[in-house]
Formats: structure tokens, C-alpha cells, sequence
């Protein structure tokens, strides 16, 4: 019976199987546009024509290599001036989105930074001279050996572990940040001011293109983070210059504590300066944070990971913050 009802509906169908044959190639059309396009955004962004170039470091024989404007303020080492390949190509590993596109970025001029993050001692001192107070002043992320959370207790003098006057303050935002370099400029006459993006990683890159100054590893001993093989790893900042400096004289950038920048955070390098400049501008939500953590891992404590905090207002026990200056 449904072989005689199959016929008469071929018979009325005559055009039936030269139909099917025709879905059957736009179906397969279709798949084939689709993997395509897929295919084709899973491609790494076309690289700066120069990206491939060695970095330069443009160093003046006799030139002033550091400078401390004072005994309350951050010893300070003169960055060269030069050219660098800000990101990562595919090819390292851990790599994120975030990092690239790779784009070639000149650094013009010669200019200063903090040769540690700022302390717990220098940040008293601004505290005692000007009697501040943040505002939003209501507590500090703090880890509780599971998860953060804010405790209303937690601050910059008590951030639930035990510090020496020489460890990185913590438990400080954004406007934090930006209080401290005004008051720096102000008692000095020198402007003061958080790093760009683009110049922190030039500056802890210092004419290296691996995953850390030191190399593609992170080693035994070289940083602290979750895994870096430190004593400190995955339970609290450790004293400034407990590791080694980088090329630059320059100490923790990679690990201890996130150190704020002046950037908004923008998710890839699409449009970004490429002249050592902070991208976006006082108004902006999110703020770009670099150097991984105590408590981040080895993959967030590379040179090029990118990390950025929803609010300027937020603090964390991860959190401090690095001077630079203006020449």
C-alpha cells in the first residue's frame, strides 16, 4: 500500500529527486561558506609591517641612569628612549586575544620609573602630610584561602597579612593612585604620574621579546606568584627587591602585586597609540591593570597579559601601583 501511495506521489512529483539534489549542493554550499568563515576568524590579526623588528634601545653613553627627588619619594631609574613590539605573536604560549594585535611602538623620549612598586613606607608618608583618605573608603578585597571577598576591616595598613614597612602597599585604587602622584608632584615641583600601557610594557620588557625578562619559563625563584617557587607564592606580597631586576633596574615587574595604569581598558589593540601615550582619558569605567599577582599564576604574571578592573574605586590586597616620571 505505501509503495502504490509512494508512486502516485512521485508521479505527481515529477521533479522530486533533481530537487533534492539541488538542496543537497546549497546545503553543502552553505557548510562550506561557513567553515570558511570560521576559519578565517580564528587567523591572528595581520602583524605591523615592522612588528618582526628587533627591539631598539636608543642608550646615551654618560646619560643619568636613576634619581630620588627626595627621601619620601620612590627611587627612580631613567628609561631609554626606543622601540619595542608591544603583544604577542600566536606562537607564545598562554597567549590571550587581549594581546595582540602585535604593533610597533616608539618611545620618543627618555622618562623615569619607580625602580620598585610604591611602598607601604612611602605611601605613609603621603598619608601622614596629607591626612587622606580615599574616597569610597569602605574596605579591601581580601583572599580568604577559598575566594575574595570585601572585608570592611581590610585597608592599606591592614591588609590581613603581616608586611614590613619595604613590601608594596595594597589595598589601593585607581584614585588612590592618582592622589599619591599629585601629592609627589607637588612636594617635588617634578609631574608625576601613573605609566601608559604602552610604556610599562616597554619598560618591563626592556629590550627582551620573551614571556618574562628572564626568558619563555617562569622559572624557580624569579617572581612571586601562584607557581613562580617563591616562599611568598600564593599567600602575600614579598619586600621589594627580594628577586632580581630586570635590564632596566627595574624590580617586580613581573609578579607581586597588579600595578595600576593610566589607561581605560579597550578589549585588544585595535586602534591603540603608538607613541608610548595612555589610551583613553579620565572618564572611562574600567582601568588596565599589568605584572600579575601573588596570587595569580605564572600564564597572568607574563610580560604582555593584560588585566583590567571594572571600577577605579575598587581595592584589593593584589592590588598596588608604580610611579613614572616626566623628564
Amino acid at each position: 500500500m505505501r509503495r502504490a501511495q509512494f508512486a502516485v506521489w512521485q508521479a505527481a512529483h515529477p521533479n522530486v529527486e533533481a530537487q533534492i539534489g539541488e538542496l543537497k549542493a546549497k546545503t553543502a554550499a552553505l557548510v562550506a561558506a561557513y567553515r570558511a568563515r570560521a576559519a578565517l576568524a580564528a587567523l591572528p590579526a595581520p602583524l605591523d609591517p615592522d612588528a618582526a623588528t628587533p627591539p631598539v634601545i636608543l642608550r646615551v653613553p654618560g646619560a643619568l641612569t636613576e634619581l630620588w627627588d627626595s627621601p619620601d619619594s620612590p627611587q627612580m631609574a631613567v628609561i631609554p628612549a626606543g622601540e619595542y613590539t608591544m603583544g604577542t605573536p600566536p606562537s607564545e604560549q598562554n597567549r590571550q586575544a587581549i594581546e595582540g594585535p602585535q604593533h610597533r611602538v616608539t618611545i620618543g623620549y627618555s622618562f623615569v620609573v619607580g625602580k620598585f612598586d610604591v611602598t607601604r613606607a612611602e605611601y605613609a608618608a603621603f598619608v601622614s602630610a596629607t591626612g587622606y583618605k580615599g574616597k569610597h573608603d569602605d574596605g579591601c578585597h581580601v583572599f580568604d584561602g577559598q575566594s575574595f571577598s570585601k572585608s570592611s576591616r581590610a585597608n592599606w595598613q591592614r591588609p590581613g597579612f603581616d608586611q614590613t614597612s619595604n613590601d608594596p602597599v595594597v589595598c589601593v585604587n585607581w584614585n588612590d593612585a592618582q592622589a599619591y602622584t599629585a601629592w609627589l608632584s607637588r612636594k617635588t615641583g617634578h609631574t608625576y604620574r601613573l605609566l601608559s600601557e604602552s610604556e610599562y610594557e616597554y619598560a618591563a620588557r626592556a629590550g627582551t621579546t620573551t614571556a618574562y625578562w628572564w626568558g619563555d619559563s617562569v622559572g624557580t625563584n624569579m617572581a612571586n606568584c601562584d607557581g613562580c617557587g617563591s616562599k611568598w607564592d600564593n599567600q602575600q606580597t614579598a619586600p621589594s627587591g627580594s628577586f632580581l631586576a630586570n635590564p632596566f633596574d627595574l624590580y617586580d615587574m613581573n609578579g607581586n602585586v597588579w600595578q595600576w595604569n593610566a589607561d581605560c581598558w579597550h578589549d585588544n589593540y585595535n586602534g591603540a597609540p603608538k607613541d608610548g601615550s595612555a589610551w583613553g582619558n579620565d572618564h572611562c569605567g574600567p582601568r588596565v591593570l599589568r605584572g600579575g599577582s601573588w596570587f595569580n599564576s605564572p600564564r597572568d604574571t607574563r610580560t604582555a597579559y593584560r588585566h583590567w578592573n571594572g571600577s577605579s574605586d575598587d581595592r584589593s590586597t593584589c592590588f598596588g601601583f608604580r610611579v613614572a616620571r616626566t623628564l
